[in-house]
């Protein structure tokens, strides 16, 4: 004989504290809860208007460059630690969480055209137009001593860029070709040319550290290895390309930011054909950074905003601007992937939040558990017409509006155009070429 016993345990109906919430039963049973498709769906829909009422992106700005700013760089060790060079050949110092310049240094006649890191943090480059490479010391030195680089390399020609190996003591630079340089030397280790004027930057694999992608002014971006005397391969745009940056977690995958106010995700195995063309910009990009999660990258533009793009969509998930900031030339991403930095030609440098409607601050568990819970409800019903609706709208200036109204029709027309050649032409005289085939004019090796 089967004897039924109820049991009932206390932790499961009793609150712990006075302050906590009472503890309600819940039976999951489906056949129970015939409206919860349509409770649901109204949840989602009101997360999603409230993601876009909570959207303040705009953390602040760093005011004290006296000029435009050309450079920024991310101290590899420390979050709260960035460099940034302006036109007026001056180097700043910040500290994020105080929001403050914690030093000032007088680099360069005329531009600052970039700066890098040691992966350790204690020293950090810079190379100008003025045809030098300095060696700093990230330590500010005492008061009563002056400031003076730990080196100085006394270049041939004007370096328009530098990056620093991850793991070794070597270091990049590019201008009327691409030098590898030693630390403890004065002279390169190897020069590579491939027939163009200027190499425009370089970028050092943060995975295959040997490998480097750098950008010329012919229109290409080539490939170079550095255990090797000569260039491996090069791939030629339509347009040239003025930043190129690498996905920290594919050793294969890299982005160019375009003059045809698009970005191109390349895979080096396969350069004839990019993996994805990123359209949104309606000006030249004029850099780019990848996330530490190499799942998104953020991109500055000569139509004064910033965009953050999927590197698997076509198209950006998110637009910041304002009305003060100008043509922004160089964008980061920090290393905890939280916040992006911009640095524009009105002198100042903007800290930006890389999730818009992200709450700062320490959360407690149940807010937590709401905020997951809202991110799989819009996950579900995403596609839904008034969810994606909402989701995807943008407030941005009238100007970049109606232009990017004016190059939709630009491409509508010049596909109407050629589907219409189509229709009245030979069957096979105009093949279908691929979108991500057009920009591409041909790969040498």
């Amino acid at each position: 004989m089967k004897v039924k016993v109820l049991c009932r345990n206390p932790d499961d109906y009793l609150r712990e504290t006075k302050r906590d919430i009472h503890k309600l039963p819940r039976n999951y049973d489906p056949s129970l809860h015939p409206f919860e498709g349509p409770r649901e769906y109204t949840r989602a829909l009101n997360a999603t208007k409230l993601e876009r009422v909570f959207a303040k992106p705009f953390l602040g700005s760093l005011d004290g460059h006296r000029d435009g700013v050309h450079c920024l760089a991310k101290h590899p060790q420390s979050l709260s630690t960035i460099l940034s060079g302006s036109y007026d050949g001056e180097i700043r110092v910040w500290d994020l969480s105080k929001r403050e310049c914690v030093r000032t240094i007088t680099a360069h006649d005329g531009f600052v055209r970039g700066i890098t890191f040691h992966p350790h943090g204690h020293h950090f480059y810079s190379c100008g137009e003025d045809k030098i490479i300095k060696q700093w010391n990230s330590k500010a030195p005492l008061l009563d001593k002056k400031e003076e680089p730990m080196n100085t390399i006394l270049g041939k020609h004007i370096y328009h860029g530098i990056d620093h190996h991850w793991k070794k003591d070597i270091f990049a630079t590019c201008g009327e070709c691409l030098d590898v340089w030693d630390e403890e030397r004065m002279e390169p280790v190897r020069s590579f040319t491939w027939g163009v004027d200027t190499v425009g930057s370089v970028r050092f694999n943060p995975i295959e550290t040997h490998i480097l992608a750098a950008t010329a002014s012919d229109r290409s971006i080539m490939l170079y290895d550095m255990r090797g005397s000569a260039p491996l391969r090069k791939v030629i745009l339509k347009m040239s390309s003025n930043r190129v940056c690498w996905n920290p977690m594919e050793a294969f995958i890299f982005t160019a930011a375009n003059e045809d106010y698009n970005l191109y995700t390349f895979d080096i195995r396969k350069l004839n054909l990019p993996l994805n063309i990123h359209m949104d910009h309606i000006s030249a990009v004029l850099d780019i950074d990848y996330s530490a999660t190499g799942k998104e990258f953020v991109s500055g533009s000569y139509d004064k905003t910033i965009r953050i793009f999927p590197v698997d969509k076509g198209h950006s998930r998110e637009v910041y601007h304002t009305k003060r900031m100008q043509r922004v030339q160089c964008v980061r991403w920090s290393s905890d992937n939280k916040y992006l930095l911009s640095g524009s030609d009105e002198t100042n440098i903007r800290l930006w939040k890389a999730n818009a409607s992200e709450k700062l601050g320490a959360l407690k568990p149940r807010e937590k558990e709401a905020f997951q819970y809202n991110e799989k409800l819009k996950e579900k019903f995403q596609f839904h017409p008034q969810v994606k609706r909402i989701s995807r709208h943008r407030h941005v200036p009238k100007l970049i509006y109606s232009q990017q109204r004016e190059l939709r029709i630009m491409r509508q027309s010049e596909k109407r155009k050629e589907a219409n050649r189509r229709a009245h032409s030979k069957p096979g005289s105009v093949p279908f070429v691929p979108e991500r085939s057009k920009h591409v004019v041909s790969e040498e090796k």
